[in-house]
């Protein structure tokens, strides 16, 4: 098993969202190393971070992968943000992968903390100008956040 946070906008689709849907595409993700880490790095059952970016920055909690990634249909949509138009449907560029609600935290642990916490030191999310929308988490750095949330 792996893990890893996903960044969102609280505003755009927040924990709440994903605890009312279930189950989501995790689409729109437009940076390579993200969408490689989607196609070749998750497994069905992997865990994530559920995190928020902007004024309150901070994990809210965790999602499930529970899919294999499949072209993101968003890159084909001329009315979606995401729209791509280097992208066809036999040569997709973008890939996403579906995630399932598990769990909200009664309290968010915010970036504050995060980067406060020599326990999570290493964090990717922790580095200057980390935007990376999908990042890889070490498992002992996962168990911890988990423990803390509960």
């Amino acid at each position: 098993m792996y893990y890893w946070l996903l960044k969102t906008e609280g505003e755009c689709y927040s924990i709440d969202d994903l605890k009312r849907d279930a189950k989501t595409a995790w689409t729109g993700i437009r940076n390579y190393q993200a969408r490689n880490y989607m196609r070749d790095g998750m497994h069905i059952g992997d865990l994530a971070l559920f995190y928020h970016s902007g004024a309150n920055a901070g994990i809210y909690g965790i999602a499930k992968i529970v899919s294999k990634s499949y072209p993101d249909l968003t890159q084909f949509d001329k009315k979606d943000d995401h729209f791509d138009p280097k992208a066809t449907k036999t040569k997709p560029i973008w890939q996403c992968v579906d995630i399932a609600f598990v769990k909200k935290f009664k309290q968010p642990l915010l970036l504050s903390q995060i980067k406060f916490d020599s326990a999570l030191e290493g964090m990717v999310v922790r580095a200057r100008g980390s935007r990376l929308s999908v990042q890889p988490v070490l498992e002992n750095h996962f168990t911890y956040i988990k423990n803390l949330a509960k």
